[in-house]
C-alpha cells in the first residue's frame, strides 16, 4: 500500500470560506494515513510511532488537554494504584531515567504533568487537535477508507483509524429519580470541575464505594462539616502505604530500568517483580505460616496481597482465608462494631476491582461521616435537597457527589456512530456482547484497531505495558501493510468466535465470574452480560 495521495483536489470549502476558518477542511482535502481518537497514555504513543513510520496522523481528543483518564478524573485523592516507577512508558530509555516521580504512587496532578511532558519531549502537539470529539464514522468500501465525523462539522477521511479512547472513559451516571432536581452542585468523578471544589462547611453524600469512591471520601470528610456515604455492595480496600518515592528504590531501579521492565513484562500482572507471587497453595500453609504471609503483605500495600499463594484467585477455600484476613483487619480498624460489619464485604475477594486506599476505613471513626446501607433500603428518589430511601429514611445534604465508575470497556465506542461494511453499526454487531479477535480489531470492520477494548488484558495488567503492547503490535501491522502494499485488514467471524471462546474459558478458570462487577458490565442497566478483560495474563 502506498501511502494516500495527499495532493489537494479539485474539492473547495463550502460556502467560499477559506480553510484557516475551516480547519477540518484541511483533512478532506489531505486524507490522513491514520486518524487516533484520544490523546490519553495510548493516543500519544500511538502518535509517536506513526510519526516515526513516516504516516500522515492526527490524533484528536474531547478534552483540551492530553492525559486521558488523568485529565478527567481531577477528583480529590485521585492516584494510580501500581507504583509509579511501573505505571510509566518504558520504551524510551532516556524518559524514563529523567522523569522523577515524586510519591510512590502519583496522583492525578503529577500523572497528567507526565502526559503533558510526553507530548512536549516528542514533538507531538501538533499532531494533536483538542476540544474536538468524534462522532462517528463509516468505511467507504469503494475507497477502502473511513469518512469520519466530529463535532462542529469537522470531516477527516482516513485509511486508518485507531480508538486510544481507554477502557474507563465514559462516566456511569445513575439512572435514579429526580437527580436533575437537585438545588445543589452534583458532580461525578470521571467528571470533577477545573476548579478545585471547598466543601468546608457543607454537608456532602457520596454515593458510590468502589475505587473512585474510596480515594475521595477520606478527603471529603476532612473538609465537609457532615459527609453521608451510600454504600450499596462493600469493596475490599488494602492500604496504599502511600509516600515519598524512596531515593534508594528509584535509583536502583534505573540502574537497571530495562531489565525491571523485562522482568515485570515477565510477570502475568505486567508488574511487581520485586515482589513476585508466592508459590503453592494457601491451603497447604499452617495457620501461622499464612497469617505471617499475609501480615507481611499487608504491611508492604497494594495488590501484593492478592498474590500471597498462587491459588487465591482459582480456589474458593483458599480465597475465603484472604477475604477473612481482610475483614478481621476492617473489625480491628472501625470501632462501631455495626458500621464495621457493614465495610464487610461477603463476596469473592477479587472479583470485583480491589481497592488501594490511604484512611478509607479509619473515615468511618470520623464524628462527622455516616454510612448509610442502601442494599437494605435502597435510594427512591433525590430531591432539591437531598434524598428519600425506600424505608422513608430522608438525607439532607448541600453537594451530592456520584462515585458511580464507568460505562467500563465498550462504553465510549458504543457511545459513537461506528458502521463497517454495508453501513453494519457496531452497537447491532456487540447487540449480544462484544465480539473481536485479540481484542484488537472487529470483523466487518477493517482497519479499525482498539486500544484497551474487549478481550484485551487491560484490566487485569499494568494498563502502561498493554498500551505499549497493543500499540506496538498495531505499528507493525501498519508497517506490514505498506510494505506488502495491501489496503485493509480485518478479522474473520471464525477468528472472533475463537477468541470470544478463549476470554470465556479463561474466565471460567478463576473466580472472577462469582459476583456481578463492571468487568460483566453489571453496573450499566440494560448491558449485555459478558465477562469483557482477558484474564490470562500479560505474557500470555
Amino acid at each position: 500500500m502506498e501511502p494516500l495521495d495527499r495532493r489537494n483536489t479539485s474539492s473547495a470549502p463550502r460556502g467560499g470560506e477559506s480553510t484557516s476558518e475551516r480547519p477540518w477542511v484541511d483533512s478532506i482535502l489531505k486524507p490522513l494515513d491514520l486518524l487516533i481518537v484520544g490523546a490519553g497514555f495510548a493516543g500519544l504513543y500511538m502518535l509517536h510511532l506513526a510519526r516515526q513510520q513516516g504516516l500522515n496522523a492526527l490524533a484528536i481528543d474531547a478534552a483540551p488537554s492530553v492525559g486521558g483518564t488523568w485529565y478527567a478524573n481531577r477528583y480529590p485523592g485521585a492516584r494510580v494504584d501500581i507504583q509509579s516507577m511501573e505505571y510509566s512508558f518504558g520504551f524510551d530509555e532516556a524518559l524514563q531515567q529523567d522523569w522523577h516521580w515524586s510519591e510512590r504512587y502519583a496522583g492525578q496532578p503529577e500523572l497528567l504533568r507526565y502526559a503533558n511532558h510526553v507530548a512536549d519531549r516528542f514533538k507531538l502537539r501538533d499532531g494533536i487537535e483538542l476540544c474536538t470529539r468524534m462522532v462517528g464514522a463509516e468505511f467507504d468500501e469503494a475507497a477502502s477508507v473511513w469518512q469520519v465525523r466530529g463535532d462542529a462539522e469537522r470531516r477527516w477521511t482516513s485509511r486508518f483509524i485507531v480508538m486510544a479512547t481507554g477502557p474507563l472513559s465514559a462516566p456511569n451516571r445513575p439512572s435514579i429519580a429526580g437527580l436533575d432536581s437537585f438545588a445543589g452542585p452534583v458532580h461525578h468523578t470521571a467528571d470533577w470541575p477545573l476548579e478545585p471544589v471547598d466543601f468546608t462547611g457543607q454537608r456532602v453524600g457520596v454515593v458510590g464505594t468502589g475505587s473512585s469512591g474510596i480515594q475521595l471520601i477520606p478527603l471529603v470528610a476532612s473538609q465537609a462539616e457532615h459527609l453521608s456515604v451510600f454504600q450499596r455492595t462493600p469493596a475490599y480496600a488494602v492500604p496504599a502505604h502511600n509516600g515519598p518515592l524512596d531515593a534508594a528504590y528509584e535509583a536502583k531501579t534505573k540502574a537497571d530500568y530495562a531489565g525491571f521492565r523485562a522482568r515485570n513484562r515477565a510477570m502475568r500482572t505486567g508488574f511487581g517483580s520485586d515482589l513476585p507471587p508466592g508459590p503453592g497453595s494457601a491451603l497447604d500453609a499452617s495457620e501461622a505460616e499464612r497469617e505471617a504471609n499475609f501480615e507481611s503483605r499487608w504491611r508492604i500495600g497494594g495488590f501484593s496481597l492478592l498474590a500471597a499463594y498462587a491459588d487465591l484467585m482459582v480456589n474458593a477455600d483458599a480465597n475465603a482465608l484472604i477475604a477473612d484476613f481482610v475483614r478481621r483487619k476492617i473489625r480491628a480498624t472501625v470501632r462501631d462494631p455495626a458500621t464495621a460489619e457493614l465495610l464487610c464485604p461477603q463476596h469473592t475477594i477479587g472479583c470485583k476491582r480491589l481497592c488501594v486506599d490511604s484512611g478509607y476505613y479509619e473515615t468511618f471513626n470520623r464524628p462527622n461521616v455516616r454510612l448509610v446501607d442502601i442494599a437494605a433500603a435502597p435510594i427512591e428518589a433525590i430531591s432539591p435537597t437531598g434524598l428519600t430511601l425506600s424505608d422513608g429514611q430522608q438525607h439532607r445534604f448541600d453537594t451530592l457527589i456520584l462515585a458511580t465508575g464507568f460505562d467500563a470497556i465498550t462504553g465510549t465506542l458504543l457511545r459513537m456512530d461506528l458502521r463497517g461494511r454495508g453501513g453494519l453499526p457496531l452497537r447491532e454487531h456487540w447487540a449480544a456482547g462484544p465480539r473481536n479477535h485479540l481484542g484488537l480489531m472487529a470483523a466487518g470492520f477493517p482497519n479499525l484497531f482498539v486500544v484497551g477494548g474487549p478481550g484485551c488484558p487491560a484490566a487485569f495488567v499494568n494498563n502502561t505495558v498493554s498500551i505499549e503492547q497493543q500499540v506496538q503490535w498495531i505499528a507493525g501491522c501498519l508497517a506490514d501493510l505498506v510494505s506488502a502494499g495491501r489496503h485493509s485488514i480485518e478479522p474473520t467471524p471464525e477468528a472472533e468466535a475463537q477468541w470470544l471462546a478463549k476470554v470465556n474459558s479463561a474466565a471460567r478458570a478463576t473466580l472472577f465470574l462469582t459476583c456481578n462487577s463492571w468487568y460483566l458490565g453489571a453496573n450499566v442497566p440494560g448491558k449485555p452480560r459478558q465477562f469483557m478483560p482477558l484474564v490470562g495474563g500479560f505474557p500470555a
